[in-house]
């Protein structure tokens, strides 16, 4: 049977990405969030949160508990990952603040960065 843990450097790099998006400390992130700052630095040192620590943080992010959870059995280079663009259609198409054409450009430039990632790892120059 499969054993499923807490991608921590996942969760550490969707809250930094929001801190970073709001201009704010690790501090300031916390007390929004409600939670310690430990909390935050334990995570960000890989180290799980407990159940309800978890459970506000993904909450906070809006975000379903399922993105941040792994297969431990497995090597995370093994793990097949669906499509980048697939995987955020849904969160770009439910913001307000963007229409058809906003969505449809963020989904090409994602395409073409994603695109241009994988030749520079396939073309070591």
């Amino acid at each position: 049977m499969a054993r499923t843990k807490i991608d921590t450097a996942g969760l550490y790099a969707a809250l930094d990405a929001e801190r970073i998006a709001r201009g704010w400390s690790w501090r300031q992130l916390a007390k929004e969030i409600g939670t310690s700052p430990s909390l935050l630095s334990r995570i960000g040192n890989e180290q799980r949160p407990d159940a309800d620590g978890f459970a506000t943080l993904v909450r906070w992010l809006k975000m379903p508990a399922e993105t941040f959870m792994i297969d431990a059995d497995r090597p995370t280079s093994s793990q097949s990952e669906p499509d980048l663009v697939t995987q955020l259609a849904p969160l770009l198409r439910a913001r307000q603040d963007l229409d058809a054409k906003d969505v449809a450009y963020l989904e090409e430039v994602i395409r073409a960065t994603v695109k241009h990632m994988h030749a520079s790892r396939e073309d070591p120059a």
